[in-house]
């Protein structure tokens, strides 16, 4: 699968550059950000919308959530022939419909800001799936699935709710800001849904 390779590439390309833009408090946690786009600040698309202005926290945030989502909405897609208990398939179909879109707009985003989308390839992703992982959850079927697919989203989940609340403090993009934080609020309500299934399960 060309997701779970480009996945896998990104997390073998380690977490340290990820560490620099996850940086503290103290100020300097965009340092890291400042080669990877000259323009940043004030790059603008065509139109000259204020809302065009970004950063390198916002190139990042898209850049990284792309595959994130892609990865979460093939988790998605097998549910619909594997999952056995009803609200996994509603919850799955649920993420993949509300994933698809946003994929479109970060990708819409990045050529408006004129960054290629692949630019976060070199920095790792928290909550990714492995390789291996993602040929478990291909395996499995009917209850085996639905017990490893509310783990695996969970851990997902949880890793773009971190990606999005660095976008809501680094990024400068008000679109950007503002779909990190329906992010936020909608994963964090679906990892609360995925953990009450698992309890019962």
């Amino acid at each position: 699968m060309s997701i779970n390779r480009k996945i896998s590439f990104v997390v073998a390309a380690g977490a340290l550059a990820l560490l620099t833009a996850c940086g503290g408090g103290d100020g300097g946690s965009m340092a890291g950000h400042e080669g990877m786009s000259s323009s940043a600040p004030a790059a603008t698309t065509s139109s000259a919308q204020p809302s065009a202005a970004f950063n390198g926290a916002d190139v990042m945030f898209a850049q990284m959530m792309i595959p994130h989502h892609e990865q979460a909405v093939e988790m998605a897609d097998l549910a619909s022939t594997r999952a056995s208990d009803p609200e996994i398939k509603e919850l799955a179909a649920k993420i993949k419909a509300a994933q698809d879109p946003e994929i479109q707009t970060m990708k819409d985003w990045l050529t408006d800001w004129r960054q290629p989308a692949e630019g976060g390839m070199g920095h790792s992703m928290p909550g990714v799936m492995s390789e291996e992982d993602m040929k478990k959850l291909e395996a499995a079927k009917g209850k085996n699935f639905d017990k490893l697919f509310a783990q695996q989203m969970i851990a997902h989940h949880n890793g773009a709710i971190g990606m999005a609340q660095t976008e809501q403090t680094s990024g400068s993009n008000p679109q950007a800001k503002e779909l990190a934080k329906t992010i936020e609020t909608t994963q964090q309500a679906e990892v609360e849904q995925l953990q009450k299934i698992l309890d019962r399960l």
